[in-house]
């Protein structure tokens, strides 16, 4: 029998399928990934997802494996340096972007105890699972997203529009938008039924962390 995925997957990208296959909607609570998904998330802003899969090795050495803390401290002239690395999508707003953001995040940490923690609040913890039939029902942006977007544009903050924070919720499995005749939404809802029955350290803390 062919394995049903999600339409907008396509099968002559191995990049794309396998990004598909083991990431796109598993629940995440590693704040390094967090940030990982918010750089390149903010690249991808006019730009498609397939191109930036292309640079994320690029991405990954230029902004020191994704570490919020090492890339809070690049310079100026670091910046510039990125600016002329054929590794990366070349645009100065995003690179400055990626440095405000990690140090808006290390604000963050300081506060909640971490980013995870802070960002599972919006959800309550627990990821929203939707049942989509087709790639059209999937809304760009939603209430979660919004507000979402709108409290990380208030800490600082930069290229999280509420396109880009719901792709950010999808991406670290804090909504389930596999169409539902996909074999992956059935085993993340399984992955998530497993984390529930372990209550993580992140879902405990959110019960307990102030309302957004």
């Amino acid at each position: 029998m062919t394995t049903k995925r999600c339409t907008w997957v396509s099968m002559d990208n191995p990049l794309m399928l396998e990004y598909h296959d083991l990431e796109w909607g598993v629940p995440v609570h590693d704040d390094r990934k967090h940030f990982e998904f918010l750089v390149l998330e903010a690249a991808q802003a006019g730009l498609s997802w397939s191109i930036v899969l292309k640079k994320r090795e690029g991405y990954r050495r230029a902004f020191s494996e994704f570490d919020p803390e090492k890339v809070a401290r690049y310079t100026e002239s670091r910046i510039q340096k990125l600016t002329l690395d054929p590794a990366i999508i070349r645009n100065r707003m995003k690179i400055e972007a990626a440095v405000r953001n990690a140090r808006a995040l290390l604000a963050i940490q300081e506060e909640f105890g971490s980013f995870d923690v802070y960002c599972w609040r919006f959800v309550d913890g627990r990821p929203k699972v939707n049942r989509w039939k087709a790639t059209r029902e999937i809304p760009a942006t939603s209430s979660e997203s919004d507000a979402f977007s709108k409290d990380l544009k208030h800490r600082g903050f930069s290229f999280v529009g509420s396109t880009v924070v719901y792709a950010h919720m999808q991406a670290v499995g804090m909504v389930n938008d596999h169409l539902a005749d996909c074999f992956r939404y059935r085993e993340i809802r399984r992955l998530d039924s497993v984390i529930a029955r372990a209550d993580s350290p992140a879902r405990q803390r959110s019960r307990t962390a102030p309302a957004p």
